[in-house]
């Protein structure tokens, strides 16, 4: 799709705000030594951005003979926005100022009897509802709220596509959603959540062209080019994990064979450890979670290590030779509790199979967001999604 001038005006805007979040605070000058964008088109997005109070003018530094320079900072009492990373055991909450600092958290478990798209809903609002009143948090100062539902979304319908632990397909989970909150609202899944995180507050906020891979129960890559986050055609962008590895290998959960995910999120990885030693106490029962902490602790996960390290990074390779990013981020709680383990023989497995000219360009890190990256994200959308509605009223994203 042909980009109009409205987007490209938006893509500019998003450009010189996360990097005054990404540095804390930056002058005109600075950003136009970063960035692409010409002086003018600066000073313009910069007035924008001023006039809608996101940011302020917070002090003046000298600059030699000239005139002094405004160094820019976030405004974060101009308000508040949420964000919400909803799985299908728990809603979790999260209370930010405008420029993303974290206030307050609240998490609620899910039962397995909770799974019609009504009960989410309400289980959602009364999280928003319980976060705001435990932080004496006014309901009108909030500017936003982002959610991030499992499974594929499109955002700009505010539809759930398919969420497989639920089983839901094409639910209007926006709506559901309006008729609970009635504050302007931004839906998402975790993988373009987490993301953005990164992009704007993690390891990926000085790469323009960067993959955040997520290792979990699942697997995916979240892809960044040219600073924009990349959806693909239909939303679908980022189903990384179910890209084949092993020609007719281990079977996948969504019904192919030799899947990405099949062998380097948890379920996969435990298998792994069945293979090597079917007996071993660190399968804990079955219980993920444990098994990949017993993992991470015990001095004989070597050759599970070793095994899932060549693996990931030969699916890693195709990533980097496809993309040619500067910054591989990996993410979620299985990347958490094994990635120390994993980074060193990791980095050696992407280097054996991916091409010298986009190796040596690329720099493969682990998340360092403190906290919930995904509730992070959530919000980071609300805030996208607040500038859309106060410098681009009509524009819905």
């Amino acid at each position: 799709m042909r980009r109009t001038t409205s987007d490209i005006r938006r893509a500019n805007r998003l450009d010189v705000l996360r990097r005054i979040y990404a540095a804390g605070s930056a002058s005109r000058q600075d950003i136009a030594r970063r960035s692409e964008l010409s002086f003018a088109t600066i000073a313009n997005v910069v007035n924008d951005l001023l006039g809608a109070g996101v940011i302020v003018e917070d002090h003046f530094v000298g600059s030699g003979s000239g005139r002094p320079r405004a160094v820019l900072t976030p405004n974060g009492v101009r308000g508040l926005l949420v964000g919400v990373d909803v799985a299908e055991t728990y809603v979790h909450a999260e209370l930010f100022d405008l420029a993303l600092r974290r206030l307050h958290a609240g998490e609620h478990p899910i039962g397995p009897e909770t799974r019609r798209p009504a009960e989410i809903a309400e289980r959602i609002a009364r999280a928003i509802d319980a976060l705001l009143a435990e932080h004496g948090a006014a309901r009108e100062r909030v500017l936003g709220v982002g959610v991030s539902v499992p499974g594929q979304v499109a955002p700009q319908l505010g539809v759930s596509v398919f969420a497989p632990g639920w089983d839901w397909h094409d639910v209007p989970m926006l709506a559901l959603l309006q008729e609970r909150i009635g504050l302007p609202l931004y839906l998402d899944n975790p993988l373009m959540a987490g993301t953005v995180a990164e992009l704007w507050s993690g390891a990926g906020r000085e790469a323009g062209n960067l993959v955040c891979v997520t290792v979990g129960t699942g697997v995916g890559a979240g892809v960044v080019i040219g600073g924009s986050l990349y959806r693909g055609t239909t939303d679908a962008a980022g189903e990384w994990g179910h890209s084949v590895l092993v020609y007719g290998g281990r079977a996948c959960r969504c019904g192919s064979r030799g899947c990405v995910e099949a062998y380097v999120g948890a379920p996969g990885i435990m298998e792994t450890l069945r293979e090597l030693d079917p007996g071993s106490e660190l399968l804990c029962g079955g219980d993920q979670t444990a098994c990949v902490q017993a993992l991470a602790d015990s001095p004989d996960a070597g050759p599970v290590i070793t095994r899932t390290a060549g693996l990931l990074g030969a699916a890693l390779a195709g990533l980097v030779n496809i993309i040619n990013p500067e910054t591989v981020v990996l993410s979620s709680w299985v990347a958490r509790s094994l990635g120390p383990r994993l980074l060193p023989e990791l980095r050696e497995s992407v280097a054996a199979h991916a091409l010298d000219r986009a190796m040596g360009a690329v720099h493969i890190v682990l998340s360092d967001i403190p906290g919930n990256a995904v509730s992070l994200g959530a919000a980071t959308f609300a805030l996208e999604g607040f500038l859309d509605a106060v410098i681009s009223p009509g524009r819905r994203t």
